[in-house]
């Protein structure tokens, strides 16, 4: 893991808070560590392992030009993934997950068809000259499918996986990722099942601190799987001009060569 988060990182984040211990599922016993007052302490060297695992997961896929799909609608984390998954030009849904969303793929790229010929519309003479009514009416739907699909409008295929915070909030989107075989990589609480995702995390999935640090960790290995990409394409470019330019000055001498032979 590129990104240095250390054990007292995890710590002062709160990442080992868990649920109370009656609300526990037992499938996530190999990631606690203890009981105090009734509430499941996190192992948090389980975490760094696991979020090692994850990070160069993310930035291997990130280096094939592969696009991440960051879920997470619940309210205290919203706005840090939405704004880390704008930084990086991936997809998001922090909003409300459309049942189908990727299982239908299809029908859901209708939608965003449908917005993005609203937003043309809008921008239009036509639309200046509708009613006022009718232009409210428009501009409200408009709303409406932006706030659902605005974070997923640039995407043409399904995503390769999906980053997500809270499985159990998250377990349609879960669920449709299982059925097609898109590998999940996600924060667990002790309240979750571990086994449901590929790559789990065991972590505090409720504190804002706690999440702006994983969503962190993650971000900055897709980061910088973006640059590993680009730095192999830029000497891929390279060696290409070399060749050519090697080419070139190997040619002249071949037709040198040439015509001494033919005298």
């Amino acid at each position: 893991m590129s990104v240095k988060v250390e054990y007292k990182d995890l710590l002062d984040a709160g990442v080992h808070f868990g649920h109370l211990k009656r609300k526990w599922n037992p499938r996530m016993a190999p990631y606690i560590f203890m009981e105090r007052n009734g509430i499941h302490i996190i192992d948090l060297n389980k975490t760094l392992a696991s979020l090692e695992r994850a990070a160069a997961a993310v930035k291997d896929m990130s280096r094939k030009g592969k696009k991440i799909l960051f879920v997470a609608t619940k309210k205290q984390a919203q706005e840090v993934v939405k704004q880390r998954a704008e930084e990086l030009g991936m997809p998001y849904v922090t909003e409300r997950w459309l049942g189908g969303m990727l299982t239908n793929f299809n029908t859901v790229k209708k939608s965003i068809k449908k917005m993005q010929s609203t937003e043309r519309l809008m921008k239009s003479d036509n639309y200046k000259n509708l009613a006022k009514r009718e232009r409210l009416m428009i501009s409200r739907e408009q709303e409406k499918l932006e706030r659902v699909l605005g974070g997923i409008a640039n995407i043409n295929r399904t995503p390769a996986a999906l980053f997500i915070v809270d499985i159990s909030r998250e377990h349609i989107a879960v669920k449709e990722a299982k059925r097609l075989g898109i590998p999940v990589i996600a924060m667990v609480d002790t309240n979750s099942d571990p086994e449901s995702v590929d790559f789990a995390i065991p972590a505090n999935d409720d504190a804002f601190k706690s999440i702006s640090l994983i969503t962190e960790v993650i971000a900055q290995a897709i980061k910088e799987g973006e640059q590993e990409r680009k730095e192999e394409k830029a000497e891929a470019q390279r060696r290409e001009e070399e060749e050519k330019k090697r080419a070139i000055d190997e040619k002249p001498a071949a037709t040198k060569e040439t015509a001494a032979d033919e005298e």
